[in-house]
């Protein structure tokens, strides 16, 4: 018999749910809350939905519906599903969350719901904060990261950029998201090229050091670069899942012939999070959603850089990152999007220790020496925001 589900949840509840943020009147928003239920299930009008088990258990629930203490015209509902609606697939848990009512204003999805008798279907990310840590032998600080750029350069001026990056001691050292496979950066020279010039600067830091090459490909190409990669020696892959799917990157990390870690890039994702009353909340697309999916690492860009994000939205994928979920293991956030060595500081009383920073550009534009400006940028986060005030930020 289906047990009865409860707004708190309960380890043997054959239910999930999800709160959205819909907007308009009182009357509005109730209806907008039964149209997502009927919308996002049966698609059938209420009237014509047959009785039993299709009405009492297929159709969603409106479990709660209560007034936004600070936004006047805007509702919260908590709504759930049946465990079964979605076939246990990643695909069609997100048909179910946000599929057709997608198409229509007002309707925003929150966050999800500690359900987890459905999350542990899924195997989420295959490390973690704590296995990634593990993997670079880095119990504590936050973990530094980098991009290779700009687009346009050989194979040969990537992997001596690549060298440098890992020379000067960064923690993962990625492909640019928009290096692909293109005539003047082909994929497997540059991924040799690279993935053997991070080896070599590793060597001279004296640390563990990952490469991580851009997969992101056409439909049948992403597991042969992922796979590629692994014989070449990269020690993690970056995936774009708005360009690919969730669930080709979801594939990739439940891979145990693979068995790398993930960095789960923003392109193709903004217009979710771009409005307060439509799309998918930054704690639920960048925390909760990238950790179903399987990414280790969500990249999205830091207030006060180049794109538009508030301090409020960044503190929401923090927590997004590491809310319980099931066995699903917390991961780190990546702030990235223009930041530069000198807001490390600022950065590092934000985000604590649990974080990975993305600088790029920075570590280029701050002096001719690539090698000194990332050991300044590990000085910066190893010795902590007051020792920070004595270095040289211009230093040559």
């Amino acid at each position: 018999m289906a047990h009865s589900c409860n707004p708190k949840f309960c380890g043997s509840c054959d239910r999930f749910g999800a709160w959205y943020r819909l907007t308009g009147t009182r009357e509005e928003g109730l209806a907008k809350a039964r149209d997502l239920c009927l919308e996002q299930t049966v698609e059938f009008p209420a009237e014509l939905v047959p009785a039993g088990f299709i009405r009492d258990e297929v159709v969603g629930r409106v479990a709660e519906f209560e007034p936004s203490l600070d936004e006047p015209g805007a509702w919260g509902a908590l709504v759930t599903f049946l465990n079964d609606d979605t076939g246990f697939e990643l695909t069609q848990l997100l048909n179910v969350l946000y599929g057709n009512i997608s198409l229509k204003k007002g309707f925003r999805l929150e966050s999800l719901k500690d359900c987890r008798n459905l999350w542990n279907r899924f195997k989420g990310p295959r490390f973690g904060r704590e296995g990634l840590r593990e993997l670079l032998g880095r119990p504590r600080r936050p973990l530094l990261c980098t991009a290779i750029k700009p687009l346009g350069l050989s194979p040969v001026h990537l992997a001596d950029i690549a060298f440098r990056f890992a020379a000067g001691g960064i923690d993962i050292v990625k492909d640019d998201h928009g290096l692909a496979n293109q005539p003047f950066a082909d994929f497997t020279q540059r991924v040799e090229r690279c993935a053997e010039a991070v080896r070599k600067g590793a060597v001279k830091a004296g640390r563990k050091i990952l490469y991580a090459p851009n997969v992101t490909a056409p439909a049948g190409e992403m597991e042969k670069r992922a796979a590629f990669a692994k014989k070449a020696g990269a020690g993690g892959l970056l995936v774009c899942p708005g360009l690919v799917g969730f669930d080709s990157m979801r594939r990739l990390a439940d891979d145990d012939g693979l068995g790398l870690p993930l960095l789960a890039h923003p392109a193709f994702l903004g217009s979710f999070v771009t409005s307060r009353d439509n799309g998918i909340s930054p704690f639920a697309l960048f925390g909760q959603l990238m950790r179903l999916s399987g990414a280790d690492a969500a990249i999205y860009p830091h207030s006060g850089g180049r794109f538009g994000f508030t301090l409020g939205e960044c503190r929401e994928i923090t927590e997004g990152v590491a809310v319980p979920m099931g066995n699903l293991r917390p991961i780190f956030a990546t702030p990235g999007g223009g930041m530069s060595l000198k807001r490390v500081p600022e950065l590092l009383e934000f985000y604590g220790e649990d974080v990975m920073f993305l600088v790029g550009g920075d570590l280029v534009k701050n002096g001719p020496d690539i090698e000194a400006n990332c050991r300044l940028f590990v000085d910066l986060v190893e010795k902590g925001p007051a020792a920070s005030k004595n270095i040289d930020y211009n230093r040559k």
